[in-house]
């Protein structure tokens, strides 16, 4: 079993840190606010009064960060107090640039780095069934195998350092589309007169199935935008997104369109909804609901 120091203890980082608790790991973790320290301690877990304290003497170092700056504000001090030879696992959902730029400089310091956004939310945080995207070597994903086990259910090695941002950014984009069309029918079926619940139970059973209809059709019909995922963070992948898109100089109309979409979403007030709250914004666009 691994001695892990988890930065980052938030909506995401707390579940899985207890998860990794449960499976045998001793993590300590870290995080600027006391309650997902609390629960780590409730879980079996440690907590540490820095990032110096929770990385110094760990084999597994693991961060789940908002954005970008975060991972570069705690990485030269994880890089500092870090043992040679640690493997270091980014949960977070970054720039491909970001995450190159951790395992370069990771590289010249003695950590094995490996880039793993996640996909599958809050629920799939708690219920240790993320899909994990990885970027980096085959023997750091094979090492990191036992840590994947424990918070995820789908998990692969997707290329070299930066793919697995690279996948979430494509995860992000297909997601962001998605909750945009389900609002679009679920608007359309209900101002036609459609039973709109029965409608989205049929579509859910056919080609237009998806986890998106699985999970989130009662809450959105009910109009329930308790976050899992917020807008506020959507929007921040889809700048993610339409960057790496330039990038590599590849045309994405619709996901520009969704981008506007969440933007929307975000001018209107409700960047700390769920993102299944672009519902709202397909309303205001009809001339209906609050906005």
């Amino acid at each position: 079993m691994s001695t892990i120091g988890f930065i980052g203890l938030g909506i995401m980082g707390s579940p899985m840190a207890g998860h990794l608790v449960k499976a045998g790991h001793d993590v300590t973790g870290y995080d600027i606010g006391p309650k997902g320290l609390e629960k780590l301690k409730e879980a079996g877990g440690s907590a540490a009064a820095s990032v110096a304290e929770a990385v110094s003497d760990k084999n597994v170092i693991i961060t789940m960060l908002p954005q970008d700056e975060h991972i570069e504000q705690v990485f030269p001090e994880i890089v500092e107090h870090s043992v040679p030879g640690s493997l270091y696992i980014d949960f977070s959902t970054i720039t491909p640039k970001t995450a190159k730029w951790t395992a370069e400089q990771g590289k010249k310091n003695g950590l094995r780095v490996l880039d793993a956004p996640v996909s599958g939310g809050e629920n799939g945080a708690i219920n240790a069934a993320l899909s994990i995207m990885v970027g980096g070597s085959e023997a750091d994903f094979a090492a990191a195998t036992p840590i994947f086990e424990a918070v995820g259910k789908t998990f692969a090695l997707v290329g070299g350092s930066g793919a697995g941002q690279c996948v979430k950014a494509a995860n992000q984009l297909v997601v962001g589309g998605t909750y945009a069309l389900v609002a679009e029918a679920i608007l359309l079926m209900e101002n036609l007169g459609a039973d709109a619940a029965k409608g989205l139970d049929v579509l859910a059973g056919g080609l237009a199935g998806s986890k998106i209809l699985e999970l989130k059709r009662e809450t959105m019909l009910a109009r329930n935008f308790v976050p899992g995922f917020r807008i506020d963070l959507h929007h921040k992948d889809m700048g993610i997104i339409l960057q790496a898109a330039r990038e590599a100089e590849v045309s994405i109309p619709m996901g520009a369109l969704t981008a506007q979409l969440i933007a929307a979403g975000r001018a209107m007030g409700y960047g700390s909804l769920d993102h299944s709250g672009l519902l709202l914004v397909a309303e205001a666009l009809s001339g209906r609901g609050e906005a």
